[in-house]
């Protein structure tokens, strides 16, 4: 009796699937994070009614890719390439880090810096939709989390909400290098105005039309934001601060790091990075940092991040942490920080405002006479003139010369002008890409380029699976060491302070195992049981770009997967 019912039971079972099946099927094609596009299996088609919504043909995911590069290689404008491509990851997303994989060192600088800051400059102008409906919200649990409010987008400036894209831009990154899951990603711009006339008078800003509100309302929204992301997602989320204005970073930094899992990317981000490259200079030259006279262009908090640090790596090293302040000094627009100087410094400043000397100087050429470094960030453009690169090499056998300033635009000084007025001397590294040099003697150089992707990804990922409550700075000074030991001799020799951005996602992977060592040996960390083979651990944790299949279990598929 109940084996007839049974039997006569199955087909309207089967039939009911079948129909749920297809219900499904139109979502997952149109939500990016599940699309395949042509893809897509017969058998798939067929069980989840997607027949006659794509075209004929089944293609694989390297032909897809292959459309991809030949698409773009048509293409000469960087901002048409940076709409095509983000137009990728707004329609499948996992194609769209296949291809970002497959020719990151090309394409990185198109994502990500200097392209990203024109695409910030015209974003309203080439939105296409957000990157998250308000549904969706609702259906992942972001471990990760990268925020702005706009007010100092790379050396642009105050860009209002139209600094959106340097959260996309920095979470691409973390997929792409790092391989942390893109649906643990969420990118965030808090609006409260922008001082940029400009924008308040374009009718395609996307924010709103007030100057940026900088009263205690602002900090009450901040401490809001931080609580409600904890409260929600969890004590452990990262919250990554990307681009806030040097008087705001310094002081959410100093509020929440204690509290929060937090970062500023711009501080110690960038400092990571600018270390690992000295690190890296440090065995060309054969000359310890903590023998090395350090000037920086610039003193904001890029400045007084790479700073500290470097103070932190002396210390480490053997010297007092007061020699090691007195090695750092800072010229800004207002000239060297000096003690008893007319314009006033702040507090964040002091420890580098050294007792002035007999001789103030009253040029950047002049300031450079006795040091061996030289670090810009003051985004300001070519401060690194002919002479102040000439001062360098009659003074330095091996002059280290870093323009960091972003976008490429800023920058102190090209890596043409650093080679060739220094004889092929120099230790060279810049914020943003410069292609090869080639010497009148035949000489080629690749320079280095201290991109802060080398660092934050790779940071992000031991913290998201150490689930670390407070990230402290040696945390960064330890990512830094881990980048320079990924320095081969060969590379070094090409001129290279850094590893090719094309073996990034090892690079992030080997920082991240080496972070994660640290922070089990230091107790920081509160993932448990503490995985003993902590590299198998962090590549079995990392997310790959192939495409599922849809058919397994199909029926008990969670609603997480079509929303």
């Amino acid at each position: 009796m109940f084996s007839r019912l049974r039997a006569a039971a199955a087909p309207c079972a089967m039939a009911r699937r079948g129909i749920h099946m297809k219900e499904k099927g139109k979502p997952l094609m149109l939500n990016p994070r599940t699309n395949k596009g042509m893809a897509f299996t017969l058998h798939e088609r067929q069980m989840l009614g997607l027949q006659g919504l794509l075209p004929p043909k089944i293609e694989t995911q390297d032909i897809q890719a292959l459309r991809f590069h030949k698409n773009l290689a048509k293409m000469t404008d960087p901002l048409e390439k940076y709409i095509y491509i983000m137009g990728i990851q707004e329609r499948n997303e996992k194609l769209f880090y296949r291809v970002l994989q497959d020719d990151i060192e090309r394409l990185m600088p198109i994502v990500y810096t200097p392209t990203v800051g024109l695409a910030c400059s015209q974003y309203g102008h080439i939105f296409r939709r957000p990157k998250l409906c308000v549904g969706c919200c609702f259906f992942f649990c972001p471990q990760a989390v990268v925020v702005t409010d706009g007010e100092r987008i790379l050396g642009l400036g105050d860009l209002g909400v139209y600094g959106m894209g340097i959260p996309v831009g920095k979470l691409c990154l973390y997929t792409a290098c790092a391989g942390i899951h893109p649906d643990k990603c969420l990118p965030v711009c808090i609006d409260v105005g922008t001082d940029n006339t400009t924008l308040l008078k374009d009718p395609f800003y996307m924010g709103l039309y007030q100057k940026r509100d900088r009263s205690q309302v602002y900090d009450d929204l901040i401490d809001e934001f931080m609580e409600a992301i904890t409260d929600r997602y969890g004590q452990n989320t990262l919250i990554q601060f990307e681009d806030f204005g040097n008087h705001n970073a310094f002081r959410f930094l100093r509020k929440y790091r204690e509290k929060y899992c937090t970062f500023n990317d711009d501080i110690q981000g960038t400092a990571s990075v600018a270390l690992a490259g000295l690190l890296a200079a440090q065995k060309a030259t054969g000359r310890p940092l903590t023998e090395q006279k350090v000037l920086f262009l610039g003193a904001g908090e890029a400045a007084l991040g790479i700073a500290n640090l470097i103070v932190m790596a002396m210390v480490e090293s053997g010297v007092s942490a007061e020699e090691a302040y007195g090695r750092i000094w800072m010229f800004d627009k207002h000239g060297l920080l000096v003690q008893d100087r007319e314009q006033k410094v702040d507090s964040n400043q002091e420890p580098f405002t050294h007792r002035a000397p007999e001789q103030i100087p009253k040029t950047f050429v002049e300031a450079v006479t006795v040091v061996s470094v030289i670090l810009g960030v003051a985004g300001a453009g070519r401060l690194f003139s002919h002479e102040v690169i000439k001062a360098m090499a009659a003074i330095n056998d091996r002059p280290i010369i870093f323009a960091l300033s972003n976008p490429t635009v800023k920058a102190e000084c090209t890596a043409e002008e650093a080679y060739t007025l220094t004889e092929g001397r120099c230790l060279f590294a810049s914020g943003s890409p410069f292609d090869l040099v080639t010497l009148k003697d035949g000489r080629t150089f690749k320079p280095g380029q201290g991109n802060n992707a080398y660092i934050f990804p790779g940071v992000a990922l031991a913290v998201i699976l150490s689930s670390v409550r407070h990230i402290s700075d040696k945390v960064f000074l330890e990512a830094a060491k881990a980048l320079a030991e990924q320095l081969s001799d060969e590379e070094l020799a090409q001129g290279r302070l850094y590893p090719p951005l094309s073996n990034i996602r090892e690079v992030s992977i080997s920082i991240a195992v080496k972070v994660m060592e640290f922070l089990y040996a230091n107790n920081m960390a509160f993932h448990y049981p503490e995985p003993e083979d902590k590299n198998r651990y962090v590549r079995s944790k990392v997310w790959t770009y192939e495409y599922e299949s849809f058919m397994p279990d199909v029926y008990d598929w969670p609603e997480s997967k079509v929303h």
